[in-house]
């Protein structure tokens, strides 16, 4: 459900720097958010977050107040 696929991403990227083995492109935010959401949902103080990704290993976090 992207409005780019990565190809034309990586396309566009390219043209305006080289790209090496290892270069990470962010590509946005994925279906399924909270401000997609009806009602929406944000975070909050107290909830926790994790971030995996196969074969190098996950981050934990906390949200705190500001």
């Amino acid at each position: 459900t992207m409005i780019f696929n990565v190809d034309i991403i990586v396309s566009y990227v390219s043209k305006f720097m080289s790209l090496q083995a290892g270069d990470i492109i962010t590509t946005g935010t994925p279906p399924g958010v909270g401000m997609g959401m009806k009602p929406q949902l944000f975070l909050k103080a107290g909830d926790q977050m994790k971030l995996a990704i196969d074969n190098l290993g996950e981050q934990n976090s906390k949200v705190v107040p500001v």
